[in-house]
């Protein structure tokens, strides 16, 4: 089941940003290689999206989206 939550922080140079959502207190770690879009797989701040995560210890959060797409698209 996908959650809803919003971009706190995306970093293009690195590739890598935090997702924030009920379901994940204190933030979820992604990758780009998580983000489900075509072309160049970045997200924006603020963006609304749908995330599947796991429990993880990834640089200080508890939590690792395992899939990330904009709210308003199916994921790829």
């Amino acid at each position: 089941m996908a959650s809803r939550g919003r971009v706190r922080i995306w970093h293009n140079e690195e590739g890598w940003g935090v997702i924030d959502s009920e379901s994940t207190p204190g933030g979820c770690w992604a990758h780009f290689s998580a983000v489900r879009v075509t072309g160049y797989r970045a997200l924006t701040r603020d963006q609304q999206v749908l995330l599947e995560f796991e429990a993880a210890d990834q640089d200080g959060y508890s939590f690792r989206a395992v899939q990330v797409w904009p709210a308003d698209e199916p994921a790829e």
